[in-house]
């Protein structure tokens, strides 16, 4: 035992004084704290002063009503009456006077029609305001010229009532659902990234110490199930201290900017105000994902020798996690679906899908334990297996990128 301890410490150790680490560490806590605190850094770039846009109102009855308008749709745009000849107003906008010029007229069927002047129109978002304001006062003077009521255009535009009643009581409220669908948004990327970073970095150190012979020495002194259990275990110490440092610093930030972080961000994405046994649910998807690739990855990183061999081989196990996430990015509008039901009981994609199912849908708690039950044993198997194919893996040298080696891997184990 106290063998394992070692070369967990060692491996742990080894990975946490990486620069790759620590870089992407600071990057990642960087990244939480600029969400954080997205306000004041939006603020602190923003323009406060207003877009000037002059308006030549040529019909003599628009530019009141385009102004109270567009002053209730936007703040930042501030509209000037403008009186002087067009050819002036264009020379004003060329001499930054405006940020745009716009004359108003009247088309043959007397109805309001405009032309904007900037000198650079590809930012639309002040064109785009404008113009839906004079369309609702085209919309208006057509109604009027055609004898329709405004009353009876407003009914016409109003949005239809359309209520939504779920007939079974332990079914999910549109609020519950729209805040599942934002925690199991966030975990389906946290296991996808996850899962290829950490995976990756355990193929990537046992394909190391064999390049570089220290596998040999290893294998003298430690079993190499015992290696493979402790880099695992390593790696995923390696990956809760990280997690750990961004959610102690998310959740200071979150107790520090309580009041201003309330709503936003945290509420789009279901944070605030969703079930606690929705966490605790990622907590166990997430551990038990991060455990059956690990298995595998370890697997699979024994039987190279080469580090460029690495993200060859480990390319399938690629795959799989790729398919879960794009069968539960697919599942996020349809949960029920009879795809993401069948796949959720298959053990590579249980984590992401029955987690999924989780959040989305009130499913009965025996197709719960179901799942975690083929999982949990899948991962006894791919374990066992897994064992022995390192066990073999870590005595092959030489060019070795083919699952093929796998059989290679079991026979040499058996040898010993």
């Amino acid at each position: 035992m106290n063998k394992f301890w070692i070369v967990m410490s060692h491996t742990y150790m080894t990975r946490f004084k990486t620069k790759s680490f620590l870089i992407s560490t600071i990057i990642t806590l960087l990244f939480v704290v600029g969400v954080a605190n997205y306000q004041s850094i939006f603020d602190s770039f923003s323009n406060d002063e207003k877009t000037k846009i002059a308006v030549r109102d040529e019909t003599g009855e628009y530019f009141k009503k385009l102004e109270a308008g567009v002053e209730n749709a936007s703040e930042d745009i501030d509209l000037i009456a403008y009186e002087n000849f067009v050819e002036i107003g264009k020379k004003a906008v060329e001499n930054e006077e405006y940020n745009a010029f716009i004359t108003v007229n009247l088309n043959a069927n007397q109805l309001p029609e405009a032309t904007y002047f900037a000198n650079n129109i590809a930012d639309s978002s002040e064109q785009l305001v404008i113009q839906q304001q004079l369309q609702q006062l085209k919309i208006a003077a057509a109604t009027k010229q055609a004898g329709v009521n405004q009353e009876t255009i407003t009914e016409i535009y109003s949005p239809v009532a359309f209520n939504t009643v779920a007939l079974d009581e332990s079914a999910k409220s549109t609020e519950e659902l729209s805040q599942a669908r934002g925690i199991v948004y966030v975990m389906l990327f946290v296991l996808y990234l996850s899962v290829i970073t950490y995976g990756n970095m355990i193929a990537t150190d046992v394909a190391t110490e064999k390049s570089s012979r220290v596998m040999e020495l290893l294998v003298s002194s430690v079993s190499p199930v015992t290696q493979m259990f402790a880099k695992i275990i390593g790696i995923a110490l390696l990956g809760l201290t990280q997690v750990g440092l961004l959610l102690g610093v998310g959740y200071t930030l979150i107790v520090s900017k309580q009041d201003e972080l309330t709503g936003g961000v945290f509420e789009h994405f279901g944070i605030q105000g969703a079930s606690p046994s929705l966490f605790i649910y990622a907590l166990v998807f997430f551990i038990l994902g991060y455990l059956l690739y690990a298995t595998l990855a370890a697997m699979l990183g024994s039987l190279v020798s080469r580090t460029e061999d690495v993200q060859q081989l480990i390319m399938p196990m690629i795959f799989l996690i790729m398919i879960a996430f794009f069968i539960a990015m697919y599942g996020l509008s349809t949960p029920g679906s009879s795809l993401v039901v069948v796949s959720s009981y298959i053990p590579f994609f249980t984590p992401m899908l029955m987690f999924l199912r989780v959040g989305m849908l009130d499913i009965p708690f025996w197709e719960i334990a179901l799942s975690l039950g083929i999982l949990l044993g899948s991962i006894i198997v791919l374990a066992v297996i897994g064992a022995r194919v390192y066990k073999g893996g870590v005595l092959m040298y030489g060019k070795s990128s083919s699952l093929k080696d796998l059989k290679k891997a079991i026979a040499l184990s058996k040898k010993e």
